[in-house]
């Protein structure tokens, strides 16, 4: 067990869970602010997303000189300049950790362009220019879990690039991207490549699965004891099929060549609901080779009162228990799963619009450098 003197991040640290953020900005990079949080909050990775670019870029003024500056008046152009630039800057702050552990974390991520997220060979096209475009090697590029980029999924690992596939939601499409995974490992081993320099975590999306099952739940009224509970059971069955799929006389091949387990991360981990404990997506999802990718208030919430100890081997019969439960009241998993991934990727595509309206507003009125 880790150390009574460590802080709560640092003990998850200690029990195998790496401690990212799902926030990211020019002025926290430049401003010294990731770097403390990198020393005082055990952090050692960073994602990104539209949702979080449209939040550093349309307010302030960080990004008014490199504006003025560009060459484009293209607005996708400029967004991927300034975008790019953040992350070939934060990859830099987070260099050492990749280092020092050999590439185990000190990862940053960036999201190919959501309007792209039901076109696999666009998709495969936008992660591997963004590999070039960065240049980094302790990028991962994000793409989604829909059913048209697993096929980019595994063309990319084949290629011997990084990803951190994004939007996961059902146990059954995670089961699906895992076997991309290898599928692309083994087609690269194949080849002659180099699995040692391909690393992969899959993002498990946690908070909107309650957010909708309890949404069902209110519709048939009743059946409280089933609220809040779903999100950490499909987790901690993620985790079993994990544990499952990287072992074995196929993966042990793999790993002889060097390939490393696509570990789960687990995202979304704010919680939506008020009545809710804070911490909740992290109390109950802590085990070794995972990832938690936490908002700011999260990170504060867990150093402040969390409770580090393994919790993710626990409760699995409760767990098929509460899908079993949900079933027999009437609500569908597919269902909510399907609803959830459609809606993600709406929401990012919305972002993303989002951003550029104001990026172009605000190429608008700048005068060039």
């Amino acid at each position: 067990m880790p150390s009574p003197n460590l802080s709560p991040l640092h003990s998850l640290s200690a029990l195998g869970q790496s401690v990212w953020i799902d926030f990211l900005s020019r002025e926290a990079i430049r401003g010294g602010h990731l770097k403390q949080l990198i020393d005082r909050d055990a952090v050692v990775g960073a994602t990104s997303n539209p949702t979080i670019f449209q939040k550093a870029m349309s307010s302030g003024e960080a990004y008014d000189e490199q504006l003025r500056e560009l060459d484009t008046r293209d607005v996708d152009q400029a967004f991927w300049a300034l975008a790019e630039q953040d992350i070939r800057e934060a990859c830099d702050l987070f260099r050492p950790i990749w280092d020092q552990g050999l590439g185990r974390d000190g990862y940053v991520s960036l999201e190919v362009d959501p309007r792209l997220a039901y076109d696999s060979l666009g998709t495969f096209r936008e992660a591997m220019r963004l590999h070039v475009a960065v240049d980094r090697p302790n990028l991962l590029v994000k793409i989604p879990a829909t059913k048209p980029g697993l096929a980019a999924i595994e063309d990319v690992i084949a290629k011997g690039r990084s990803i951190n596939v994004t939007l996961i939601f059902s146990l059954k499409r995670y089961a699906e991207v895992a076997e991309s995974y290898i599928r692309g490992l083994e087609r690269l081993v194949a080849e002659g490549g180099d699995p040692r320099k391909v690393a992969s975590v899959a993002s498990f999306f946690v908070s909107r699965i309650d957010t909708e099952a309890d949404r069902l739940l209110d519709e048939i009224s009743g059946h409280d004891e089933l609220k809040g509970r779903l999100a950490v059971a499909n987790a901690k069955l993620a985790y079993r099929h994990y544990q499952h799929t990287f072992q074995g006389q196929r993966w042990d091949y793999l790993a002889s060549k060097g390939a490393t387990p696509q570990r789960v991360l687990w995202a979304s981990t704010s919680t939506k609901n008020p009545s809710y404990p804070d911490t909740l997506y992290v109390d109950e999802l802590i085990g070794p080779d995972t990832v938690n990718t936490m908002p700011e208030e999260t990170v504060r919430a867990f150093q402040d009162h969390g409770g580090p100890r393994p919790t993710l081997h626990e409760g699995l019969t409760d767990a098929h228990a509460v899908l079993d439960g949900l079933a027999q009241v009437g609500v569908s998993y597919d269902e909510i799963t399907e609803t959830v991934e459609r809606e993600g990727v709406e929401k990012f595509e919305a972002s993303f619009s989002e951003l550029l309206d104001s990026l172009a507003a605000k190429l608008g009125t700048l005068t060039p450098a």
